[in-house]
């Protein structure tokens, strides 16, 4: 007996609740886990939410008002009981008493209609003939990147990646130019919080590494996903199995041009020019769903050097059955439907080894002094100047959640570039997350990383990964707790490690029926070289354009935006669309149980 037959012999036992509110025999219901399975260690009970089952859209959009509290601590599955009913805003000892309540007229039913398929709330299917195609990417001469094994070079760059079937995308061995500037750069765990007026989304805290933010990255589509000619990489993993599985073409790689200007300018004055640049980039992206969410991670490479890290969700919401005071929580999106609000934080980690694993940390921030005007000592001026300090414990590195940072924080080496400034490499943030789990919360210590939008610590191999797949069934007493590893350690001239949380609040609103949109629901952050080289090193970029006044502009020698008419005559050859992703579901089976 596994959960679901559980569930559905204590459905039999209110076929007239079933009947009246969800026009059901429980038989066409499914089930959505939550975690964590209680209040303390040694807990073993779940609340699973019910919805109706709808083929071919999400059924997250479909909850019946019905949830059910499954106790599973024993060893042997015969003793699983059924402890705990909920229905529309009331509590039940069991799905008996829920029908004896109906019976006897004392359980206020809401009838909720079973789907019908061309009328189903958060429905995918195209509404309307497809138009004629948008604008394709493709490199008229083939790609300028080159992928062998796992190591993909492009410009300078050179990086190894991989994927961990838990935590993720991770990148090693990061260099520019020869020299390493990331020794490690990796996902360590994604969290949802939710807040809600039902049980299951009130006491839901997803710690997405323990279901297996690597495992469920699935086959990416071509065309839409990434772009269609980019180049895909099937990931291998062993996983709760002693047969290697595999996620083919499920991390893809390309150049992006981002029709922006890396830099440009104009020249209207004392000389007549105009310079710029591209801004292209290397891609390396994968996709992960996890259950109804779909976390699209992004790492980019610069030619002026820096890395930047991204992620956007998207995906369906998780939802609630609408009931009482349930816009305290979110927003009605359905009939019957409550969006409930809920925080994403991401957490990373960053071994970034600047010109040699020993750096120290700086900061800059700026004030203002009070001065007398030079050159007029009867006047006084708000001279704007540099704070500059050297942080030099870990706990002066560990920057609290939503508290003001250094506007500038780099990881400085102790050797000098031409101009006399320490070769750094500047960490900027990108989030707006919103409030931690309060620290005397119970489980709090599991999410402990969650404290802080950044924190630097030294490098140690007993502190490998910020969390543990163990810390979602018991984040009471957790196997990892972040907040153990900043004890006020020295971090000058060390090995040091960025440990960076990105986060948002998503209050979910009509527009993210039917699916959320990555819009907007973007973070990550950027690791930039500050003083580490002596100019930018984007001016060796072989798609620099230069032209001056005197020159003809259209001469294909003078400007290389003149040559892409005859380079770019013929149409791209593509490759024919396949597409094997829902045969890698009898891998791995999605999340949706303990």
């Amino acid at each position: 007996m596994d959960i679901n037959v559980l569930i559905q012999r204590e459905l039999r036992k209110a076929p007239h609740v079933l009947a009246a509110c969800c026009d059901s025999d429980g038989t066409d219901l499914t089930i959505l886990t939550t975690a964590p399975r209680g209040f303390k260690s040694g807990d073993r009970a779940t609340w699973f939410v019910l919805f109706h089952a709808v083929t071919g859209t999400g059924y997250y959009l479909s909850p019946v008002g019905l949830e059910v509290l499954v106790e599973h601590r024993d060893l042997h599955i015969s003793r699983w009981s059924l402890r705990q009913v909920f229905y529309n805003g009331r509590y039940f000892a069991s799905t008996q008493e829920l029908e004896d309540a109906f019976l006897t007229n004392s359980l206020e039913v809401v009838r909720v209609e079973k789907p019908r398929a061309d009328m189903v709330l958060g429905s995918m299917r195209p509404r309307r003939p497809p138009g004629s195609p948008g604008p394709l990417q493709y490199e008229p001469q083939g790609p300028r990147y080159s992928v062998r094994d796992n190591c993909v070079t492009y410009q300078g760059w050179s990086i190894t990646f991989g994927m961990d079937p838990n935590s993720g995308p991770r990148l090693f061995d990061i260099r520019y130019r020869g020299e390493r500037i990331v020794y490690e750069l990796s996902l360590q765990e994604a969290l949802a919080l939710y807040g809600s007026n039902c049980p299951g989304g009130m006491s839901t805290r997803y710690l997405d590494g323990s279901f297996g933010i690597g495992r469920f990255a699935y086959e990416l589509v071509r065309g839409l996903d990434c772009p269609y000619t980019a180049t895909y990489v099937d990931q291998h993993y062993l996983s709760e199995s002693e047969t290697p599985k595999t996620n083919q073409n499920s991390l893809c790689i390309f150049e992006h041009d981002t029709a922006l200007p890396l830099r440009r300018h104009f020249s209207d004055s004392h000389s007549s020019y105009y310079g710029g640049l591209r801004k292209n980039t290397l891609v390396i992206r994968t996709v992960s769903t996890l259950i109804n969410y779909d976390y699209i991670w992004d790492f980019m490479f610069h030619s002026s050097g820096a890395v930047e890290v991204r992620v956007h969700a998207t995906g369906y919401i998780s939802s609630a059955f609408f009931h009482g005071q349930g816009t305290k929580y979110g927003n009605r999106v359905g009939p019957h439907t409550l969006g409930t609000m809920h925080l994403h934080h991401i957490h990373y980690k960053v071994d970034l080894d600047v010109d040699g694993q020993l750096n120290s940390l700086e900061t800059q921030n700026t004030a203002y002094e009070l001065v007398k005007d030079p050159w007029s000592m009867e006047n006084t001026i708000e001279r704007l100047y540099l704070r500059r300090e050297r942080l030099e414990r870990e706990d002066e590195a560990a920057f609290p959640l939503n508290t003001p940072m250094p506007r500038y924080l780099s990881f400085a080496s102790a050797k000098p570039n031409k101009w006399g400034h320490s070769r750094s490499y500047r960490i900027q943030i990108n989030s707006f997350a919103g409030e931690h789990l309060p620290v005397s919360s119970s489980m709090e210590r599991s999410i402990s990383w969650g404290r802080y939008q950044l924190a630097v610590t030294r490098r140690k191999e007993e502190e490998p990964t910020s969390t543990s797949i163990y810390n979602q069934n018991d984040p009471w007493t957790p196997t990892v707790a972040f907040a153990d590893f900043i004890d006020n350690e020295t971090i000058t001239n060390e090995d040091l490690v960025a440990w960076i949380s990105v986060g948002f609040l998503h209050i979910p609103h009509a527009e993210d029926v039917p699916n959320t949109v990555t819009v907007g629901n973007g973070v990550g952050f950027f690791l930039r070289p500050y003083n580490y080289f002596d100019e930018d090193p984007s001016v060796d970029s072989p798609d620099s354009v230069y032209f001056s006044s005197e020159q003809d502009a259209g001469a294909c020698g003078v400007n290389p935006l003149a040559c892409l008419s005859p380079n770019a005559a013929c149409a791209p050859h593509l490759p024919p669309f396949r597409y094997g992703g829902f045969v890698n579901l009898s891998l791995a089976p999605p999340p949706d149980g303990l």
